[in-house]
């Protein structure tokens, strides 16, 4: 049996989860996010409890049993407390701002590159060099963060470009003159 899958998800103080056929709706505190779920896929909802069942144990019914679930978790941490990217820019005259809805970021190429913020998706600029990426939907908060680090993604020789506040750049050794 999947062993995230079988776990039970519990529901914080203040969120809800309902179920109409193969739709989840979690409403919570910080919003609403919903779900369509595979047909092959069972909810039931004890009081703060939440079970995810599969049919049989055919591979398909076990891999879908476990990202249903996972998935279901992600929406009730979402909105109940949030999800939250930070990344750093490291260079000679990196640097970032907000205009509007867009994030302007100067990375070292001749023109600064213009990002549309997606809606639902809070983004701060701490620094000129410190970017914070914040929202309810983990998917979309991970793609917006990877798509600003995909700008100018961290070089092993001098560490310059974008990456996350937690990310371990290796470095490596340059030519050695002889």
């Amino acid at each position: 049996m999947s062993r995230i899958g079988k776990k039970p998800i519990t529901l914080p103080q203040g969120v809800t989860l309902t179920v109409d056929g193969q739709r989840v709706e979690v409403n919570g505190p910080k919003g609403t996010l919903s779900l369509t779920l595979h047909p092959d896929i069972s909810i039931t909802v004890e009081e703060t409890n939440v079970i995810v069942e599969r049919p049989s144990d055919t591979k398909t019914h076990k891999t879908l049993h476990g990202t249903m679930r996972a998935l279901i978790q992600n929406m009730v941490v979402g909105v109940s407390e949030g999800y939250k990217k930070q990344l750093k820019m490291i260079g000679v005259g990196y640097r970032s701002l907000l205009q509007g809805s867009k994030l302007v970021v100067s990375a070292g190429y001749s023109q600064p590159v213009e990002l549309d913020i997606p809606e639902g998706i809070t983004v701060e600029v701490v620094k000129n060099t410190d970017i914070s990426v914040s929202g309810i939907d983990k998917q979309a908060v991970g793609e917006f963060a990877a798509n600003i680090r995909a700008i100018r993604k961290p070089e092993p020789y001098l560490g310059k470009g974008i990456r996350y506040v937690d990310e371990y750049v290796r470095r490596k050794e340059g030519k050695t003159a002889k």
